[in-house]
């Protein structure tokens, strides 16, 4: 399992006073110099944390670092001010994957994966044009775990059918029921990532997980990589980035 640290919230308190500190790049380089595999951003159209100059940095930096730099957001969010579109950015950055996630413009965070729709035609155009854009990006779909009370295995048909290489399990259900003490969640996850792994679709997850949740996962296996932020600021600012950052990584080292 590898870590991948997602920046967003770096960027968001930067952007609070609009003077460039704290430096999204000096924590990237901090976070790679701690050990993790990979860095994540996810700009939104309204900048409201990680810019599209963010983007484009930040990959850079990883390129000279030889980490993964993984680009997330909605692929129909077109140019808008100084918000490059996202098909623009994954052109411009070349990142090594590309999570699709399809977020609304004021959603305040991601919170469903994607499901069939009428949009399923035009997801498959654009991950072929994403494709096309950057040929050597794997292509992650945002997913669901449950769908409603069952596990959600549409969700491996729907990512083979509209081109993905990946999934990454929403893991805000997940992460929920284990901080009730509700452990019955971990094989229902854990079904889902077998199945997937069965189909030959690898497997990362994000949202909400924390130190409490995360060693559930690393216990069932099967996960190519989680990506985290928000827990780890919050963690950071009780014990120190470098300090939160290795606890992590020890962590997914079970």
């Amino acid at each position: 399992m590898k870590l991948s640290v997602n920046l967003n919230k770096v960027a968001l308190l930067r952007n609070a006073r609009g003077e460039g500190r704290p430096s999204v790049r000096d924590f990237a380089n901090k976070a790679i110099d701690y050990g993790v595999s990979g860095l994540t951003l996810h700009p939104r159209p309204d900048h409201r944390h990680a810019t599209s100059k963010d983007v484009v940095t930040i990959s850079q930096l990883c390129k000279e670092r030889n980490v993964e730099f993984n680009i997330e957001g909605n692929p129909f969010s077109s140019p808008s001010g100084d918000f490059k579109g996202f098909l623009n950015l994954v052109e411009e950055s070349q990142p090594d994957q590309i999570t699709l996630v399809p977020d609304s413009p004021d959603q305040i965070t991601s919170d469903h994966g994607w499901a069939a729709g009428n949009h399923d035609d035009d997801l498959k155009n654009i991950i072929n044009n994403l494709k096309d854009l950057s040929n050597h990006s794997q292509i992650s779909l945002f997913v669901d775990n449950m769908k409603g009370n069952k596990v959600n295995y549409d969700a491996i048909d729907y990512a083979i059918n509209v081109g993905a290489n990946l999934i990454e399990i929403h893991t805000g259900y997940f992460s929920k029921h284990i901080e009730e003490g509700n452990l019955s969640v971990v094989n229902k996850i854990e079904s889902l990532i077998n199945k997937a792994n069965q189909s030959n679709l690898m497997v990362n997850a994000g949202h909400d997980l924390n130190l409490i949740n995360l060693p559930h996962l690393v216990k069932i296996g099967g996960i190519n990589e989680v990506s985290i932020g928000h827990a780890i600021v919050i963690d950071a600012l009780n014990y120190g980035f470098e300090a939160t950052i290795k606890s992590y990584i020890d962590t997914i080292k079970g």
